[in-house]
C-alpha cells in the first residue's frame, strides 16, 4: 500500500461525504445513529471478540496495565458505547440554529448560523469505545471523521466501524461519512495531520507522547490536552465524610483515566485530623503517597514527593500531597502545576469555594464533587469526541456544540448600502 495515495484517497472521500452530510436533515442523521446503536447491541459478542483478540496481543506485547485497561471493551462497555450513541441521537441537533438576530439602522438583521466544520481527523490510542463516540458527535454534527485508532485496538476498531457504516447506508448516507484508517503504519498519521486540503480539524486522543509529536508535526488545527493533572484541595471547612468519599473517587475508581486525581492539597489547619484517614484509605488501596515534610510527619508510610511529582500525571496507584497554608497556596499551586484538566475543591465554605471557582485556571472546576465527572456523558453531552485544555474555540469535554463553527448570516428585503 501506498500511504501517501491511500490517504488522499481518504480525505478525498471525507470532504465529498461531508458535503452531503452538511445537507442531511436531522431524522436522517439520527436514523443512522440508533441503527448504529441496535447492531452494537446485536453484535455484542463478535465485538467483546475481536477485543479479547486485541487484548491477547497487547498482553504478549506487553502493554501496561493502565494501557490494557483503556483498551478492555467490557460487556459493560459495549452497552455504555450503545447507549452512548443513543443518547447524541436524542440530542438537539445544533446544525442550522441561527442566534442573536438583530435589526441594524440601515434596515438589515444580522445573525449567526451554526455550520459543521467539516472533516474531522481523529487520532488515539487504545481505547475502542471512542470510534462510536466520535462517528456519533461527528454524524450529529454533521461532519465527515477520518478516525486513526492505535495498532493495539486495530480489530476493535474495525469491527465498531463496520456497525458505523451499515448504520450510515442503513440511512442513506454515504459509508465514507466515517472512514477508520486501515493501516497501522505510522506513516498514515504523518499525511493525515499535513492534508490541509482535506481535514479540517484534528483531535488527538492519547499519551503525552502521541500529542507532543502532533504538536509538532501538525499543519492541521487542533483540539487536544496534553495530560490530565488533575488536583483535589481539601479546604479547612472540609466535611471529613465528605473528604474522605471524594478523595477515594478521585484518585481510586480507575488510575488510567485522565480525570483522575494526581494530586492532594490538605489545608494546613485540618491537616493533622483530616490527612491520616484519608491517607490510611488510600495506602489500603495500594497506592503509594508522596508527600512534602508536613505530609511525611503525618503520615509516615509516605516518601519525599520531588519537584518533579507535583508535575505528574501518574496514570498509576501513585498520589502527590502537599500541605498548604489556605485557599491562596493551594490556587497557586494548582494553576502553577495543573495541566488545567479538571480540578475541585471539597469546603463548607461557600465564598471560598466561589473564590476557587473563579480563580482556578482549568478546563472544569468543581466544588465537593470528584474530578471523575469531568466527562461528556457525564456533562450530558451524550459523548464525548475528547477533552480539550485550550482556551480557544472548546474547553473542556467536547460535544456537538464544539464541533461545530458559526457564520455571520445577513436577512435583508432588497437592501443595499448607502
Amino acid at each position: 500500500m501506498d500511504i501517501k495515495d491511500y490517504m488522499q484517497t481518504v480525505g478525498r472521500q471525507a470532504r465529498a461525504a461531508s458535503r452531503r452530510l452538511a445537507m442531511a436533515t436531522t431524522a436522517e442523521k439520527n436514523a443512522a445513529l440508533l441503527h448504529i446503536a441496535a447492531a452494537i447491541r446485536r453484535d455484542k459478542a463478535a465485538l467483546i471478540a475481536a477485543n479479547q483478540e486485541d487484548l491477547a496481543a497487547a498482553r504478549a506485547a506487553g502493554l501496561e496495565a493502565a494501557m490494557l485497561d483503556r483498551l478492555t471493551l467490557s460487556d459493560k462497555g459495549v452497552d455504555g458505547m450503545a447507549e452512548g450513541v443513543e443518547q447524541v441521537a436524542k440530542l438537539p441537533d445544533p446544525i442550522g440554529e441561527m442566534n442573536d438576530i438583530k435589526f441594524r439602522p440601515s434596515g438589515i438583521q444580522v445573525g449567526k448560523m451554526r455550520v459543521p466544520l467539516g472533516v474531522i481527523g481523529i487520532i488515539y490510542e487504545a481505547r475502542p469505545n471512542v470510534t462510536a463516540d466520535a462517528a456519533a458527535l461527528c454524524l450529529k454534527s454533521g461532519n465527515a471523521a477520518i478516525l486513526r485508532g492505535g495498532s493495539e485496538a486495530i480489530r476493535s476498531n474495525r469491527a465498531i466501524a463496520a456497525l458505523v457504516q451499515e448504520g450510515l447506508q442503513a440511512a442513506g448516507l454515504p459509508a465514507e461519512c466515517v472512514q477508520v484508517i486501515d493501516t497501522t503504519d505510522r506513516a498514515a498519521v504523518g499525511e493525515l495531520i499535513t492534508m490541509r486540503e482535506f481535514v479540517d480539524v484534528i483531535v488527538p486522543r492519547g499519551g503525552k507522547g502521541l500529542i507532543a509529536r502532533l504538536l509538532a508535526e501538525s499543519r492541521v488545527p487542533m483540539i487536544q490536552h496534553l495530560d490530565g493533572n488533575c488536583h483535589v484541595y481539601l479546604e479547612s471547612e472540609a466535611d471529613p465524610a465528605k473528604a474522605l468519599k471524594i478523595v477515594e473517587n478521585a484518585k481510586t475508581q480507575r488510575y488510567g483515566t485522565c480525570n483522575t486525581a494526581e494530586s492532594l492539597l490538605v489545608d494546613r489547619a485540618v491537616a493533622a485530623t483530616l490527612l491520616p484517614p484519608v491517607a490510611a484509605m488510600l495506602t489500603a488501596k495500594g497506592v503509594e503517597i508522596r508527600g512534602c515534610a508536613e505530609t511525611q510527619a503525618l503520615v509516615p508510610n509516605a516518601v519525599a514527593a520531588t519537584e518533579e511529582d507535583y508535575h505528574t500525571e501518574y496514570l498509576a496507584p501513585i498520589i502527590s500531597v502537599k500541605v498548604v497554608s489556605g485557599i491562596d497556596e493551594a490556587i497557586a499551586h494548582i494553576n502553577h502545576y495543573s495541566s488545567h484538566h479538571s480540578e475541585a475543591i471539597v469546603t463548607e465554605n461557600h465564598p471560598k469555594a466561589m473564590r476557587f471557582l473563579r480563580e482556578v485556571d482549568s478546563s472544569s472546576v468543581m466544588i465537593n464533587a470528584s474530578t471523575r465527572f469531568a466527562d461528556g456523558f457525564e456533562y450530558g453531552l451524550g459523548a464525548e469526541i475528547g477533552i480539550s485544555t485550550d482556551k480557544i474555540h472548546a474547553r473542556g469535554p467536547v460535544g456537538l456544540e464544539g464541533l461545530t463553527s458559526q457564520k455571520w448570516v445577513v436577512l435583508g428585503d432588497g437592501h443595499v448600502r448607502g
